[in-house]
């Protein structure tokens, strides 16, 4: 419920501070007093569009703050929660508009943009008049209402849910296959390199003892020509170790006949072969030790540069080629396993497919039995209405094909104002004064289903009078049984039923240069004068006091 309403420095108004109460409350005044100014107003603490213009002239800023009650479950409470906004016992909505075109929001006095303020203020007020081109005439909320209207919620989220279910069924298939057109054009190269390394067999620590052979391997290379050299010297054609043992032979024959003085001789060349012979040994040894093959080392080197050439081909370390192999050999195998995954992902859409359109033709069916009685329901309001003989069509059209969280229909409120004429959308059928009452009578059918709290009808009685203007307070007063209803009327019929009865007149200032709007509650004796005046104009009469008089005990 809308509590209270306080305006500073917007338009006409300076200064307002309306307290507000539940049931019906009217609104009247002369024509310019400033009804559309606080409406306006309203809007701007809702969340509507700011306008410089708004503010009062010669001021910097104006300002409009409304205070609603709400049960704890309301869905603008929601949304608080939601956006982590303070969510007191009074929602307070704060709107400034600055004079430079600028606006600023708050609710609970937390700053917020402006957007949220505008989705909260949706689910709190609904207003309603002749040039509406919101709420119930926007073909977007029409089957939301329907659902409402048919207590449908139940199967409205199970069609969502098993929405949600077929979409991801469907990125899951849409991801499988994608995986799988991947694999299949590496496909080729995948084998190749399984192939090519599978071949190779890379081992980890392969190459550093490879490196580490291939490196003794060519020191031996290099020392081998020094070692056959002096294997050449010492054993070869003309190594000394014959010559000098032939000539110790001939001294020693001479030593043994008598020439004594050789024997110092004899025993040096003794000690040259021995040590001729140990270094022939030395060299023997050697040999031995290096035991070189050429083809060893052309053996290492081949495998050490086919693994460091695969290694630089595949952008990694030749430890790392093991892993590689096992990378391909597993998009191979998973190529190979694709398919079965996609067959199952795909049997999974099929099922989650199945479920929704049960759900969607469930809730289809209950669509068609509520789209049936609210155009009964809302035919019964019509003839008090003057609009007897009219129809109230729901359209709701059933896509097969439609895959979408609100389920298989299009549902758009038709309207058929006279017989003969073709039925078509409410907005574009009706005149002014028929989709005003067109709305109140949908009103009335839903207010307690898919309704704001408040409802505010903007002059829906203009051009109306006599058992119209009545059968429309009627209405309206049946209606504030449910919601708070707030209307800003020409029609004494209306007034005549409201709970609350508020003025809105223009006052004026500094000796007539400015003018403001004021709102006063009327009781008693002035709302009978207010009465009387809508009866009979600018004129009062004491004929239209009696008749105000009559009216409003005869509503009360």
């Amino acid at each position: 419920m809308l509590s209270a309403l306080s305006v500073r420095n917007i338009v006409l108004i300076d200064q307002l501070d309306v307290g507000l109460d539940k049931g019906l409350t009217a609104l009247t005044g002369e024509t310019g007093a400033g009804k559309s100014i606080l409406l306006d107003a309203l809007g701007l603490a809702l969340g509507g569009r700011g306008d410089a213009s708004l503010v009062r002239q010669g001021q910097d800023s104006g300002q409009v703050v409304a205070v609603l009650a709400l049960p704890i479950d309301h869905p603008a409470r929601v949304l608080l929660r939601e956006s982590e906004v303070a969510d007191d016992a009074e929602l307070i909505l704060r709107r400034v508009q600055y004079a430079d075109g600028r606006t600023r929001a708050f609710i609970n006095d937390q700053p917020v943009g402006a957007g949220l303020m505008q989705g909260v203020g949706a689910t709190l007020v609904e207003i309603h008049g002749q040039h509406d081109d919101r709420a119930l005439v926007d073909a977007n909320t029409h089957r939301a209402l329907l659902d409402a209207f048919g207590g449908l919620a139940d199967q409205v989220a199970e069609v969502r849910d098993t929405h949600k279910g077929l979409v991801e069924a469907a990125a899951a298939v849409a991801v499988q296959r994608a995986v799988i057109a991947e694999a299949e054009a590496r496909e080729d190269y995948a084998r190749h390199v399984v192939d090519e390394l599978s071949e190779l067999a890379p081992e980890a620590g392969e190459e550093i003892e490879l490196a580490e052979r291939r490196q003794t391997l060519m020191q031996l290379e290099k020392s081998a020509d020094e070692v056959r050299d002096a294997d050449e010297i010492l054993s070869g054609p003309n190594a000394p170790s014959p010559a000098l043992s032939g000539l110790m032979r001939r001294l020693m024959r001479k030593a043994d006949n008598g020439g004594s003085i050789f024997q110092p001789l004899i025993d040096a060349l003794d000690n040259a072969l021995n040590a001729l012979d140990q270094t022939s040994e030395a060299i023997e040894q050697i040999k031995r030790a290096m035991a070189f093959d050429p083809a060893e080392l052309e053996g290492v080197e081949g495998r050490l540069f086919a693994l460091r050439a695969a290694a630089r081909k595949h952008h990694v370390s030749a430890d790392d080629l093991a892993e590689v192999l096992a990378k391909y050999r597993a998009e191979i195998a998973a190529l190979q396993s694709g398919e079965a995954t996609l067959a199952k992902l795909e049997a999974d859409a099929a099922v989650a497919a199945e479920a929704y359109r049960k759900a969607a033709r469930r809730l289809s069916a209950g669509r068609g039995k509520a789209a049936r009685a609210l155009s009964k329901a809302v035919e019964a309001e019509l003839p008090d209405l003057k609009l007897g003989a009219a129809k109230f069509i729901v359209d709701q059209q059933v896509d097969e094909a439609r895959i979408a969280a609100s389920g298989l229909d299009l549902v758009a409120f038709h309207v058929q104002t006279n017989p003969g004429t073709l039925p078509g959308l409410l907005m574009k059928v009706a005149s002014g004064g028929e989709l005003s009452r067109f709305l109140l009578a949908l009103k009335v059918v839903l207010a307690d289903r898919g309704s704001a709290p408040v409802l505010i009808f903007d002059e829906i009685d203009t051009g109306v009078g006599g058992a119209v203007a009545d059968a429309i307070g009627r209405r309206l007063k049946r209606l504030s049984e449910k919601v708070q209803v707030l209307t800003v009327t020409h029609a004494p019929q209306v007034a005549a039923r409201a709970d609350t009865h508020l003025f809105i007149e223009k006052q004026a200032l500094a000796k007539g240069t400015l003018v403001r709007t004021n709102v006063r509650p009327l009781d008693g004796e002035g709302r009978r004068e207010e009465v009387a005046r809508m009866l009979a104009g600018a004129q009062i009469t004491e004929e239209a006091r009696a008749a105000a008089s009559k009216l409003l005990s005869d509503v009360s």
